[in-house]
């Protein structure tokens, strides 16, 4: 593509680069001018514009977005997305239901790699969506881009998005009550609202005592696809009260502790074929901690393991909580 100052005489075909005002409306860039708007310019007095001739071996801007988002998502419906028409060089990919984003985030690095002209924007890797928000976008910067190009993106990151949805229909929350604990109802609520924003139903709310044989007896019996505990004390240790109970049930406990703050005191293990989630105490608040990623991740049947873990801890400290008893400033209150 050869950009740059060019006469209005020798323009035909050419994009116009600036918007220009006449007597008898206005020329938006991005304009292809043919001869009605050649003859528009001249008769203004104009005999000099920027514009963008595309060569011949060139894919037009908002072709290539298209051409690259349907390699990015080949199959839209099966990957959970919808593609949107192109618009000055731009496609978005919008999710069509709750759930989870998977990006080959090496394969997007390619594809960003081939031309400066030629990119794709995401949300990270396994952000949570609401149907409706926008996954990625694919932008073509200038106004036409070689079409060689445009394929060696397409082979570099051919299926690269995808959106996970929900693989799990339900899910039992368990509670443990001490005399004196917390809020459970403010707790439920919270974690109901969760599940219900990545499409599960809160399947029964069991109560019992924080002791070992009531919580085994509670989560042997859960309805649920899905097991989450919630206790009224804090799980401080892997062979705790809950971690104790999950395995007294004929289950295991995969990990326990996470590098992620708030969140810490999460533990995550399995009965059967169901998953468990030990939740840290401050998923009794709305606020995002680190049992959101691990939940919506689980709940979209994505493997987590305990590896997947020890990696949050970058980008692991999430919003300082002001009612946290010893704030991690250090600073007194």
């Amino acid at each position: 593509m050869k950009f740059g100052p060019l006469p209005v005489t020798q323009a035909t075909g050419a994009i116009l680069a600036h918007s220009i005002t006449l007597g008898d409306g206005r020329l938006r860039k991005g304009a292809m001018l043919g001869e009605d708007e050649i003859a528009r310019l001249l008769n203004d007095g104009v005999t000099q514009i920027i514009a963008a001739r595309p060569d011949a071996d060139d894919v037009l801007e908002n072709d290539a977005a298209a051409d690259l988002a349907r390699a990015l998502v080949p199959a839209p419906d099966a990957a959970g997305l919808r593609i949107t028409n192109a618009f000055t060089g731009r496609v978005n990919l919008i999710a069509e239901a709750p759930g989870v984003a998977v990006i080959d985030a090496a394969a997007i690095r390619r594809f960003n790699s081939v031309n400066p002209m030629i990119t794709v924007a995401t949300v990270p890797e396994y952000q949570q969506l609401a149907r409706g928000n926008m996954v990625a976008t694919v932008k073509i910067i200038s106004y036409a881009v070689p079409r060689a190009d445009v394929e060696t993106a397409a082979n570099a990151a051919r299926s690269a998005i995808r959106l996970a949805t929900a693989a799990y229909t339900s899910a039992s929350l368990v509670v443990t009550t001490i005399p004196g604990g917390p809020d459970d109802a403010k707790g439920i609520r919270a974690i109901g609202d969760r599940l219900t924003a990545l499409g599960l139903d809160l399947a029964e709310v069991i109560t019992v005592p924080h002791k070992g044989a009531d919580l085994t007896r509670a989560v042997t019996d859960a309805p649920g696809d899905m097991i989450l505990i919630l206790t009224g004390s804090a799980t401080s240790d892997p062979n705790d009260i809950a971690p104790g109970a999950v395995r007294a049930a004929g289950g295991t406990v995969t990990r326990f502790g996470m590098p992620v703050d708030p969140g810490n005191l999460l533990f995550l293990g399995q009965i059967g074929a169901r998953p468990v989630i030990g939740l840290p105490g401050c998923a009794r608040a709305p606020a995002l901690n680190g049992a959101d990623w691990v939940l919506s991740r689980v709940a979209c049947g994505i493997d987590v393991s305990p590896d997947d873990i020890a990696g949050m801890g970058v980008g692991g400290l999430l919003k300082e909580i002001p009612t946290r008893p010893q704030p991690r400033s250090g600073r007194k209150s």
